[in-house]
């Protein structure tokens, strides 16, 4: 079957529906309100298997969707910057990248992600008289998509890179999942980097630490699942009809998710890199 999907967590169920897959550590843990698997991929054999570079791969599951507004908020917040820092050690030099549309709003994950989170590089360069050391070096940037600015991501990335030397890219995109219960309840990131648009079959320049000689952390939430896939994974058979492989569905209420998903990414983010700020400060200093 040709189930499309970008979550380590449902190619690693799909392969060992028929036998256990050696090569794969996976953990599971419980934080407040939220499930978490870890995936280790350790060995070339099961990265073949499983599509997916050797790595670490997290996914951090909801019951409810990522839309409601739950009275942990700031729990949540504080236990994905647990997260991001298991997979960010070296925190000299961040540079977060926002990639996709904002026009297409399953699409707009990351560019709103990157409008809330903190930028401090141009700050400490500038700022004279202001003790920062209890700041960590952040950038930002949306790179647009292709159709728009007639450069890949992957080059604008690149040159960036090569400009300010991060010690490690922050990469926020959003992703496609097969299963429909992962729609906007599901997190995953991982430190193997991405290849943009891989969800929807139009795969850009990987950005990893093969192309970008510094490690590369991926976030990214599942907003769309095709009408294949949906198929395929109910009756597990082939669809007859092909015209369901160009169309994409979303949540109904894909605009308030993007919109709090994204603060609690970008959140979680600021707060990974600038732990001596409490959520109140960050706020006051990015909206």
């Amino acid at each position: 079957m040709g189930i499309r999907t970008d979550l380590t967590l449902e190619a690693a169920q799909q392969l060992t529906k028929t036998a256990p897959l050696e090569g794969i550590v996976k953990k599971e843990y419980q934080k407040a309100d939220l499930k978490i698997t870890e995936i280790t991929v350790e060995t070339e054999s099961a990265a073949n298997n499983l599509g997916k570079p050797i790595g670490k791969y997290i996914t951090i599951q909801s019951e409810l969707p990522l839309e409601n507004h739950p009275d942990n908020f700031n729990e949540r917040v504080d236990i994905l910057a647990e997260e991001i820092n298991k997979l960010c050690k070296n925190k000299d030099n961040i540079l977060v990248i926002g990639l996709g549309n904002k026009s297409i709003t399953p699409d707009s994950l990351g560019p709103d992600v990157a409008d809330q989170t903190f930028a401090t590089r141009h700050i400490k360069q500038l700022a004279e008289d202001v003790d920062t050391s209890d700041l960590t070096t952040v950038s930002v940037i949306k790179t647009g998509v292709l159709g728009n600015t007639g450069i890949e991501s992957g080059e604008t990335v690149k040159a960036i890179c090569e400009l300010i030397k991060p010690s490690a890219v922050i990469v926020i995109d959003a992703l496609a999942c097969s299963e429909v219960s992962n729609l906007g309840t599901t997190i995953q990131l991982c430190d193997t980097g991405i290849s943009p648009g891989s969800g929807v079959e139009n795969a850009r320049k990987e950005l990893s630490e093969k192309t970008l000689n510094t490690k590369v952390i991926a976030i990214g939430v599942p907003t769309v699942v095709d009408m294949q896939t949906i198929s395929e994974y109910v009756f597990e058979t082939p669809s007859p009809n092909k015209d369901m492989n160009n169309m994409m569905v979303t949540p109904r209420s894909i605009d308030k998710l993007i919109m709090r998903v994204s603060r609690l990414i970008a959140m979680g983010i600021n707060r990974a890199f600038q732990p001596n700020l409490s959520i109140e400060d960050i706020t006051s200093l990015v909206e």
